[in-house]
């Protein structure tokens, strides 16, 4: 990525030959450049507190590293391709600091870059969590490309920070640019939601949820989880994975049907994982449970798993790709035990079968209506 911050050379986590996108766009060059510009003016200069919101792979804060910048993030492969980007790049670990969206923010912000996420959730409980900090002097900038920034964007940096406008388009990106205004009074955080599960959903029936911002169908039940719930297994005492948990209302549904089941709630997302604790806390289920934030089932021990139950995402950030259900459906068959099952509730049209015949050797149609299936591919003895 060239700009005048350097030329750092980056990759997204996991780092595989096949994958063709990049770990920056427009919108980073076009706020790294408009930094540049800003420093040749008087007083223009980046100094006190960075904070950069929403990171996607570390290109920023890689560029940034000589301000020691801090980077928020929701998700795990942020953060490690963030540690190897730096790295690749002759940059010490301690050059930037990393937090979670669940961690404490920092106390005082002099400028604030942000990313723009595609959960306008998640950007508006992050810009709550972080207004107590900012100041009148704070610098804030956002960006973005220009299919994920609307009025609605905008309407959450006004409403939390101050006056907010944006840049013109340039490379199909724009900036932001809000003017804090620590008098504001600010909205009440409605995060985390909670919703109470309709009837006819099995073990779950009139449990509640909760999720965290920036979790997929915070508010409601999704149809795709919705029929998953209709055709689970029996896990008995087995060993259960919730691969990719989400608010957990799959792993918390064995939980409540196996009390003696062991179930490991995992997902690349603190916020995901923060609202299966809290689901699975709240239904009063007795199960073992285990809560993990990480790349898929890296750091499980090969056939320590008896069966993994999986609703596989086909988006990563704005790209639609299928890189991340395969290394799901790998990460299974290497943990799953010999006779261990993956079952797998997915969109008709994106064709997972062929991939899980092509894994496990055979794939079973479990069930099936217009718009899903149910598959169950069987680890080989």
């Amino acid at each position: 990525m060239k700009s005048e911050w350097g030329e750092p050379v980056l990759a997204r986590f996991p780092e595989d030959p096949r994958d063709r996108l990049r770990a920056w766009d427009a919108s980073d060059e076009y706020l790294l450049g408009h930094l540049a510009e800003r420093r040749r003016e008087p007083g223009g200069a980046l100094s006190g507190t960075v904070v950069v919101l929403g990171d996607r792979w570390g290109a920023l804060v890689t560029a940034l590293h000589a301000h020691r910048p801090t980077q928020i993030t929701d998700s795990y492969l942020t953060r490690e391709a963030t540690r190897a980007n730096l790295a690749r790049n002759g940059v010490g670990p301690d050059a930037v600091r990393l937090l979670t969206t669940r961690d404490a923010p920092p106390e005082r912000i002099d400028v604030l870059l942000v990313r723009v996420p595609k959960s306008l959730a998640l950007l508006e409980d992050q810009l709550l969590r972080l207004a107590p900090s900012v100041h009148a002097g704070t610098v804030v900038v956002g960006t973005g490309m220009v299919k994920e920034i609307h009025t609605s964007t905008l309407e959450v940096f006004e409403r939390v920070l101050g006056p907010t406008r944006t840049s013109l388009a340039r490379k199909k990106a724009r900036l932001i640019f809000c003017v804090p205004d620590p008098a504001r009074e600010r909205p009440a955080n409605p995060w985390p939601l909670g919703y109470r599960l309709p009837d006819g959903v099995g073990p779950v029936s009139g449990r509640t949820v909760v999720s965290h911002a920036g979790v997929f169908c915070a508010d409601r039940l999704d149809i795709g989880t919705r029929f998953f719930l209709k055709h689970l297994p029996d896990a008995g005492s087995r060993r259960v994975v919730d691969l990719g948990c989400g608010n957990g209302i799959v792993g918390t549904a064995v939980a409540l049907a196996a009390p003696a089941a062991h179930v490991l709630f995992t997902d690349e997302s603190f916020q995901a994982v923060a609202s299966a604790e809290a689901t699975y806390r709240a239904s009063g289920a007795r199960a073992a449970a285990e809560f993990r934030v990480g790349d898929g089932l890296a750091g499980v021990p090969d056939g320590s798993v008896d069966l993994v139950l999986n609703n596989p995402p086909f988006h990563s950030h704005q790209a639609t790709t299928d890189a991340t259900a395969w290394r799901m459906f790998t990460g299974a068959r290497r943990a799953l035990r010999p006779g261990g099952e993956l079952w797998v509730v997915g969109n008709r049209h994106l064709g997972y079968h062929v991939k899980l015949r092509r894994l496990f050797g055979a794939c079973e149609l479990v069930a099936s209506d217009p718009k899903f299936v149910v598959l169950r591919a069987t680890a080989g003895r």
